[in-house]
């Protein structure tokens, strides 16, 4: 198995089971701290980052699957503007 070097392309696994994965430097600069830390620590950073990109994914297939809403409200927003019917929003009184 071999990692990625500053954006290259690489290889990984034989066989059928091949992977090409590009990585930057500071991704494969941060993998190659995490490979001093001890097991458990790995495992534990790995855990944090699969679910961090996993809510990113779930975020963004809402976001695409909710166009049509947003726009409908974005919509009635800018109506609702035209008629008058909305204040200015003061930070300040927040």
């Amino acid at each position: 198995m071999a990692r990625g070097f500053g954006g290259c392309n690489v290889v990984l696994g034989g066989g059928t089971n091949r992977y090409t994965i590009a990585m930057t430097r500071t991704l494969d600069t941060a993998i190659a701290k995490l490979e001093s830390l001890s097991v458990e620590e790995q495992d534990r950073l790995a855990r944090w980052l699969l679910d961090e990109l996993h809510d990113e994914e779930l975020w963004a297939n809402q976001f695409a699957t909710s166009q049509d809403a947003l726009s409908k409200l974005a919509a009635e927003a800018r109506a609702e503007r035209a008629a008058g019917k909305t204040t200015e929003l003061d930070p300040d009184k927040l």
